[in-house]
């Protein structure tokens, strides 16, 4: 494999938390990026599941120790918790990529279990090292994975299912990590983050005082802020930042004006807006939406 090599995991910057809920009406959430960057956490991990699927186009593939080059496009499984890299950072141009994030009881807790599923149960057993699928495999299950976007509610079920048993019984695969580089956060801390991108998600478009989230926590400010700065390698305020602007670009895909758009995701002040939209994006809020139209 073409820049394979091995990492000493101290070398590498402490991943991010990343915080999915599923898609209303939905038991998994699946998304479809069509340019480069469309995450804004890179080094990152979360405990779902998750399948990548890359038409085509080479990149870097970076999960757990395993670094190396993808090409011809991509199509991964990875288990949870499993640290990995924006398939699209430092991708300049044409990009798509399509994703489905999903817990393993999904489908309720003990749905694994039954004795039909028995190889998809050990394909998400392998899944915690990080599986790359090549070949035959990559092709026709990837369109399968493409195809999910535009199926409806049951069938899309249907079709993963399917996914899941071709990539269960495939032999077109190989295995990423040898040893198992999964990180884990006990109850108390996962809730505790989860009660925090919880209480951002519902009021970023209003004032969020950091005081109010520390206490949220059970923290002082100074501890809140080296605690928060430790999970999640940014800084409080540059998280609500970063959560304001990934709703402004969904904002901007509409018709409301860029002062609309600007408070409605939590800014009081267009030319701050403009300046932290342009440091996240390289674009400014007009640009971004001109480059939507084209």
């Amino acid at each position: 494999m073409k820049g394979l090599r091995n990492v000493n995991s101290a070398s590498v910057a402490k991943p991010q938390f990343e915080k999915i809920e599923p898609e209303f009406g939905s038991s998994f959430r699946l998304i479809h990026h069509t340019e480069p960057d469309s995450c804004w956490v890179y080094w990152h991990y979360h405990p779902e599941y998750e399948i990548v699927y890359i038409p085509r186009g080479s990149g870097k593939r970076h999960i757990g120790h395993h670094i190396s080059t993808y090409e011809d496009g991509e199509l991964v499984f990875l288990g949870p918790n499993l640290p990995h890299l924006n398939f699209s950072h430092g991708i300049v141009g044409d990009f798509e990529e399509i994703v489905v994030q999903l817990r393993e009881d999904f489908l309720g807790k003990d749905f694994m279990q039954r004795p039909e599923l028995t190889a998809i149960r050990r394909l998400f057993e392998r899944a915690h090292r990080g599986i790359s699928f090549s070949g035959e495999t990559k092709r026709r299950v990837g369109q399968q994975v493409a195809s999910l976007v535009e199926l409806p509610p049951f069938e899309r079920m249907m079709t993963l299912l399917t996914i899941f048993q071709q990539l269960a019984v495939s032999s077109e695969y190989q295995v990423l990590n040898a040893d198992s580089v999964s990180l884990d956060l006990n109850g108390r801390e996962q809730e505790r983050i989860n009660r925090i991108y919880g209480f951002v998600e519902t009021h970023y478009a209003q004032p969020i005082e950091i005081q109010q989230v520390a206490s949220l926590a059970s923290m002082t400010v100074p501890a809140f802020c080296r605690y928060f700065k430790k999970m999640t390698q940014m800084t409080f305020t540059d998280f609500v930042n970063e959560f304001r602007i990934t709703q402004a670009r969904k904002l901007l895909t509409g018709d409301r004006s860029i002062g609309d758009v600007c408070y409605e995701s939590g800014f009081n002040n267009l030319s701050h807006f403009n300046k932290v939209f342009k440091q996240r994006t390289g674009q400014t809020p007009g640009e971004y939406r001109r480059a939507l139209a084209v």
